[in-house]
């Protein structure tokens, strides 16, 4: 069964906040359990566990349950869907300026 498409207003909001950007710093080095992540960031388990949730619908995170520990790591999903969506509209863009240097450039061979 095939994944539902990423939400990127949901992307973008996750990525917007400051402690989530810190989260996804840390698990970049290593996977790491909820308390390891909230330890140098001076926040309960409970704020963290809330960003983690965040992360997880934005398919930034991905958490799992062993006994008593919850390991968070990086899932590559929603990194996917930004940089998909990043190349999008930079070819646009992309377009779109050489188009304008054409239209400048012609504008200076009649005068």
């Amino acid at each position: 069964m095939k994944a539902p498409p990423i939400d990127i207003d949901r992307l973008f909001h996750a990525l917007g906040d400051p402690t989530r950007r810190a989260i996804l710093d840390r698990l970049c080095e290593r996977p790491m359990s909820v308390s390891a992540l909230a330890a140098p960031l001076g926040i309960t388990l409970t704020a963290v566990a809330q960003h983690l949730q965040i992360l997880e619908i934005s398919a930034l995170v991905h958490t799992e349950k062993l006994g008593r520990v919850r390991t968070c790591r990086i899932e590559p999903t929603g990194f996917t869907a930004l940089e998909r969506w990043i190349r999008d509209h930079r070819t646009v863009w992309e377009r779109r300026l050489d188009r304008l240097g054409e239209l400048l450039a012609e504008g200076d061979e009649q005068h």
